[in-house]
């Protein structure tokens, strides 16, 4: 799954990462690698911190832009690529105002698909909780 979300973010690259002038191309894939350990650490923590239910709204609400996840992604990416590229503070938030956003959409649209199960929420929610089955607990919120 986690090399399914690479490979998203790699075909999301193209203007943010790859074209763009800022980042040297010999950390063209470091980038995009912190990239989707930033979209895996935010879910992940959203699940450490007991907001498994906001977790799941955002999955099944897609047409929520302005999330507080997505903007939470956005900023601990573009603090990794202030950090560890040097990249300054404006110019990192624009790339990854310009990359994360359209990833996390197609994520959400890739669990909606059936024939895509990489992206199931069941799926994605027992990889980022150490492989426990989460099936019974989606099902129990979904009845709450």
């Amino acid at each position: 799954m986690f090399e399914k979300l690479f490979m998203l973010v790699k075909n999301n690259a193209g203007m943010a990462v790859v074209n763009n002038p800022v980042i040297p191309v010999k950390y063209h894939e470091a980038v995009i690698n912190e990239a989707s350990s930033s979209i895996i650490e935010v879910l992940k923590g959203q699940m450490e911190n007991g907001k498994l239910k906001d977790l799941i709204k955002y999955f099944q609400y897609p047409g929520i832009y302005n999330n507080p996840l997505i903007n939470s992604t956005v900023n601990k990416f573009a603090n990794k690529l202030n950090n560890y590229y040097g990249i300054v503070p404006v110019e990192a938030l624009l790339i990854a105002k310009e990359l994360i956003p359209p990833v996390m959409q197609e994520m959400i649209q890739q669990s909606k698909n059936e024939q895509n199960t990489d992206f199931a929420l069941g799926k994605l929610l027992s990889m980022l909780s150490g492989n426990y089955n989460m099936n019974n607990l989606l099902s129990q919120l979904a009845i709450a």
